[in-house]
């Protein structure tokens, strides 16, 4: 059930970006001064994919290794006596 949720929101996030991409052809000024010497002028709707896979990246990375850990919990992780 978990991971259906999980799909249904991954696919309601993913038509957004596609009506944002339809929608929004605009272009915008980007600008950044300590990191990026030049003005980026894209079309609105690149703006929006780009920030959105930065912030999948980072949070792909602050995730990355925060499984679940064996010695949590104090007991044993199998469960068995030890006899």
């Amino acid at each position: 059930m978990k991971l259906l949720l999980k799909i249904a929101f991954l696919l309601f996030v993913l038509f957004v970006l596609v009506l944002l991409g339809r929608e929004n052809r605009g272009t915008v000024d980007f600008t950044l001064p300590p990191l990026l010497p030049n003005k980026i002028t894209l079309p609105s709707a690149i703006m929006y994919y780009v920030f959105f896979a930065i912030g999948v990246v980072t949070g792909s990375i602050l995730t990355a290794g925060m499984g679940k850990s064996e010695g949590k919990g104090g007991g044993s992780s199998s469960g068995k006596s030890g006899k």
